[in-house]
């Protein structure tokens, strides 16, 4: 058996749904499955963010009178650093245990390779480069955000180059086509290792 949230991590890549929840139902049905305790931010009429600590859901709208339509979710997995036990509710905690403040991008991959899961490297968009690395899941249309080197003021001081910094769907594969159409042939950033 996978241990604590390992497993978490390797159903959400697998699948693109966090305990079934996908990124395009509704408000009500995510507050269903994750609980009542979440913090909503509204920006206008036409975008909504409900924050549940470790996972971050988006809805947008046509105009106040249609209903909200899923955008994505975001696993903010670089909070747990923090080690601040509220950031796990309840429904997850029941479900997959204890949670590490740290995610190795390696013991990811490393599970998922075994289920026959691959994760692709893709282009990072040039504002994160060489810091981050993004991963990407063809089939469920995850990615993975890694951080691929230390930089003062670019990359969290609690977290290791190797670590996940975030998960998040869906990525479609035309935002996956649109970086690498991006990316010139024979232009590559080195990834500059260092150790904390």
């Amino acid at each position: 058996m996978t241990p604590h949230s390992l497993a978490f991590y390797v159903d959400v890549v697998t699948t693109g749904t966090l305990l079934g929840v996908g990124p395009t139902d509704s408000p009500d049905h995510v507050t269903k499955v994750l609980g009542s305790d979440f913090s909503e931010n509204t920006f206008g009429d036409r975008s909504m963010c409900r924050d549940y600590g470790l996972a971050e859901f988006y809805w947008d709208r046509v105009s106040a009178a249609d209903p909200w339509s899923g955008h994505h979710f975001t696993l903010q997995v670089h909070r747990l650093a923090y080690r601040d036990r509220t950031l796990v509710n309840d429904a997850l905690r029941a479900r997959y245990g204890r949670f590490t403040p740290r995610l190795r991008f390696e013991k990811l991959q490393r599970l998922l390779v075994r289920r026959g899961v691959p994760l692709l490297e893709i282009p990072e968009i040039p504002a994160n480069a060489p810091y981050f690395r993004t991963f990407w899941q063809p089939d469920s249309h995850v990615a993975v955000s890694v951080i691929g080197t230390y930089g003062e003021y670019s990359t969290p001081d609690n977290l290791q180059v190797g670590d996940v910094y975030s998960v998040q769907t869906p990525m479609a594969a035309e935002e996956v086509e649109w970086r690498r159409a991006r990316v010139r042939p024979g232009l590559h950033h080195p990834v500059v290792r260092r150790r904390r």
